[in-house]
């Protein structure tokens, strides 16, 4: 099929094309440009993916590490809570406060008294006091262990211990603290205060 001219015998001229010819489409190559940029997009959009997924996956692998490690840290703290709990336990029972009652040089109460209040303040029981004995002695013992103790140097002069030269429980006496005497006033009517 060529193209047709117009005003011959055999073709019939279609109205509007006067005596121009016709123009065909053949087929022919596709441009490739419009491919291109498409398959270039979903290779970037795949890319883009994947790496995504790996950080990701990175992410949670971090954060499973993290946790284990957490885990692992509660478990050792409340192994220790549980150890000082039952430790304090220990301590704060009736028998070892008396021990370390005794140790710190301190006697049993004597006989107590009770005030009732809502009956009148009737008072039960009878009141006696302890029974010291000999001067305490002082305990080699820390009374808290674990807390630093003053210096020697520390220790105000008011108390003066006395060590024997033996070694072992020592006895304290508190001597009482005498006043420095105080400057006589001057004579100058209160000029130097």
């Amino acid at each position: 099929m060529g193209p047709v001219a117009g005003g011959g015998a055999g073709g019939a001229v279609l109205p509007g094309q006067g005596g121009r010819a016709r123009i065909t489409v053949r087929p022919g190559r596709r441009p490739v440009r419009g491919r291109t940029p498409f398959a270039v997009l979903v290779v970037v959009l795949l890319a883009a993916g994947l790496l995504g997924l790996l950080a990701l996956n990175t992410a949670l692998n971090e954060g499973s590490f993290e946790l284990s490690r957490l885990q692992r840290q509660t478990t050792v703290l409340t192994d220790e809570q549980q150890g000082l709990q039952h430790q304090i336990d220990q301590n704060s029972a009736p028998d070892a406060l008396a021990r370390r009652a005794t140790e710190l040089g301190m006697v049993p109460a004597g006989g107590m008294a009770f005030l009732d209040v809502p009956n009148g303040g009737k008072v039960l029981g009878t009141p006696a006091p302890a029974q010291d004995g000999q001067p305490v002695k002082r305990s080699t013992a820390e009374p808290w262990p674990g807390k630093p103790q003053p210096s020697p140097s520390a220790q105000p002069s008011a108390a003066a211990p006395t060590a024997p030269a033996g070694g072992g429980d020592t006895t304290v006496q508190i001597n009482p603290a005498v006043p420095a005497p105080r400057p006589a006033p001057t004579a100058t009517g209160g000029a130097g205060r």
